[in-house]
């Protein structure tokens, strides 16, 4: 019980601050939400979006899913359910967010589990995880064949950055994303949260590689 009383005590604090202290943003939102931002991030509970950006209610649109993925578009059939596309579907044509962020971090266990499994071995009946985690399969045999005589760390950083790639590529998949882009009222950025280092990275096609937006602090001993 005690974990479900420190879940209520944080909505009365979220209370206190939005409702009490300050109502005019939630007088805004009861009208409808207009967030600029469309972040596909990981369900890992070290790494919520809004937190680590210093978000208030309304300012992002968020999905969050095994390993940050992106599928891509498909129409497949009717008793196939895709909730992340429908999110970005919504996101771009209603919402007409002005900016996609597919971000990924360090230790993702997603992406552990795609470097782990045999790629040759089909799923076993149920699992939910080997078909989501090998959208990035591709991402998984880019490293294979770059890094194969590099640690298994190495090999995992590597397969995480090059999965934001995959999920990047995957966007433009989708025809309401195209229109956007073109028309020039949408981009798309790929961001790396290093948990370990406390620094946040993006994607550079310029320099095809993750450069620091953000750097860790400095720390004395």
């Amino acid at each position: 019980m005690h974990e479900i009383e420190r879940l209520l005590k944080g909505f009365e604090r979220f209370q206190q601050r939005y409702f009490e202290a300050e109502p005019a943003l939630f007088d805004t939102l009861r009208r409808g939400q207009h967030p600029p931002t469309l972040l596909i991030g990981c369900s890992d509970s070290r790494v919520d979006p809004g937190m680590l950006l210093g978000c208030d209610p309304g300012d992002l649109f968020t999905v969050r899913n095994i390993a940050n993925l992106v599928p891509p578009c498909r129409h497949d059939a009717e008793d196939t359910l895709h909730g992340v596309s429908a999110a970005i579907q919504f996101a771009v044509t209603q919402l007409q967010v002005a900016r996609i962020i597919v971000m990924g971090h360090a230790g993702c266990g997603g992406i552990r589990a795609l470097m782990a499994m045999d790629p040759d071995e089909p799923p076993a009946p149920g699992d939910f995880i080997a078909p989501w985690v090998r959208i990035a399969a591709s991402a998984r045999h880019q490293v294979d064949e770059a890094l194969r005589h590099a640690s298994a760390a190495q090999r995992q950083h590597a397969c995480e950055q090059a999965a934001i790639l995959v999920s990047l590529r995957n966007l433009e998949t989708f025809p309401a994303v195209r229109e956007a882009m073109s028309q020039g009222r949408l981009s798309l950025h790929g961001w790396y949260f290093d948990l370990q280092a406390g620094a946040l990275l993006a994607y550079s096609e310029r320099a095809d590689g993750f450069l620091p937006l953000v750097c860790p602090l400095e720390t004395t001993l």
